[in-house]
């Protein structure tokens, strides 16, 4: 998936006649090898440290590039921050979020999602895209 995601990119970019930058380049390659779903702060400190000359502006930037080419997603959890995970051409999975301490955990469910179509069609709806945010307590915290 990173390598398709990186040439979904490098072609969205060309088309939109921007160059290839070695910074753009370092931010699309920490942010598909992350497997968190991080902030602009996040990716903008962990990149810092290698590039100490590369400025929030420019993280900013690119990752709304990512996200205008699709393979990124901008989420919002509730807590006032953007984060952003990346995407792959056809997947879909929802969320669990911590309200203690944040911790975020993807999950795919079958019967979730047939129970939306299910739902859907019965009120005569078409569904274009959806999410699902289910909120409380991780184990963790609750030991």
């Amino acid at each position: 998936m990173k390598q398709a995601n990186k040439k979904i990119f490098r072609e969205f970019a060309a088309q939109k006649g921007l160059k290839s930058t070695r910074q753009r380049d370092a931010i699309l390659d920490l942010f598909l090898s992350s497997d968190r779903h991080m902030s602009i702060e996040e990716l903008y400190l962990k990149l810092r440290a290698k590039y100490p000359t590369i400025g929030y502006a420019t993280v900013y930037r690119t990752l709304k590039l990512f996200a205008e080419s699709g393979i990124a997603r901008e989420i919002h959890f509730g807590d006032g921050q953007t984060r952003y995970e990346h995407v792959g051409r056809g997947e879909h999975h929802d969320h669990l979020v911590c309200t203690r301490c944040g911790a975020i955990v993807e999950f795919s469910n079958e019967t979730i999602e047939n129970l939306q179509e299910a739902v859907a069609e019965e009120h005569g709806f078409l569904i274009e895209t959806h999410k699902l945010e289910l909120y409380g307590i991780c184990a963790r915290c609750r030991k």
